[in-house]
């Protein structure tokens, strides 16, 4: 059963939101600089020409032609009316929506269509608990992080996970809300996009390799650098990891243990 929910994870504040469901990381080159040109220039498209709606079918084509549409995962469509919904550029959405277009909505013209589109919550919604989505949205400020971060349970989980086994207890989302456990737990989701031992491959995201319509999980093979599975493997998977040697997998153990570490010991200390 889904647990009860007080928290919108696709717009949990003013300061930032999720558009992963639009498909805007599966993009070839999602790049956190590339998608946000992109978006960018989408998003003064759309307030330059769309006016009514027989505007929209204009511009549905002309980004498809401008942009590069090439797709890591052919079964998830990448929606071209996603964009800004603020001028800061905080906080990313459907420019259909009706709250972008004075009470009037245009999501009908889209792929999934408003009814999908209108009721569609995604898996992190009832798999994360409320405490988990809580201390995500403490900690997390920027829109291309947590919109990777938010979608992978796994890395959640496995994340406060360690932590409560530091501390003996359940991490709680006051531990989060401000000072050292924050800016700790902030350094180490953004291994989402600086992880030094991220694989390149196109095709990789996450746990999964993608090759056309199939995707998998893509296993590290301990045995070839001679060790055994590691305590973080699940984390590891999350960040997209290829080890080359056992050298580098311990230097890999070592840089999420400190950081765990560190996290608890901030938890248990003053606030």
């Amino acid at each position: 059963m889904p647990n009860e929910r007080c928290i919108h994870l696709c717009q949990p504040d003013a300061g930032k939101s999720c558009g992963a469901c639009c498909g805007i990381y599966n993009y070839a080159d999602s790049a956190p600089e590339v998608l946000r040109a992109r978006l960018r220039r989408r998003t003064a498209r759309f307030r330059g020409d769309v006016h009514r709606r027989d505007d929209l079918t204009a511009f549905a084509r002309t980004i498809r032609l401008a942009e590069d549409q090439t797709r890591r995962f052919d079964g998830i469509y990448c929606c071209e009316y996603v964009g800004f919904l603020d001028p800061g550029e905080r906080r990313v959405g459907c420019l259909l929506h009706p709250a972008q277009n004075g009470g009037v909505d245009l999501r009908g013209v889209s792929f999934y269509g408003r009814d999908l589109c209108d009721g569609h919550l995604c898996p992190s919604h009832q798999f994360l608990s409320l405490a988990e989505q809580t201390m995500l949205v403490e900690i997390l400020d920027d829109w291309y992080l947590y919109g990777l971060c938010i979608t992978d349970i796994d890395l959640v989980k496995g994340y406060f996970r360690h932590i409560g086994e530091c501390i003996g207890g359940t991490p709680l989302p006051e531990m989060f809300r401000k000072g050292l456990a924050r800016e700790i737990a902030r350094r180490f989701f953004a291994y989402k996009i600086d992880w030094p031992f991220r694989s390149s491959e196109r095709n990789r995201w996450g746990r999964f390799s993608f090759d056309g319509p199939r995707h998998l999980i893509r296993p590290i093979d301990y045995a070839a650098i001679g060790a055994g599975p590691s305590r973080y493997d699940g984390i590891f998977l999350s960040l997209c990891s290829l080890f080359r040697d056992r050298e580098q997998l311990l230097l890999a153990e070592g840089l999420i243990r400190a950081n765990i570490e560190a996290a608890a010991a901030a938890c248990e200390g003053p606030s």
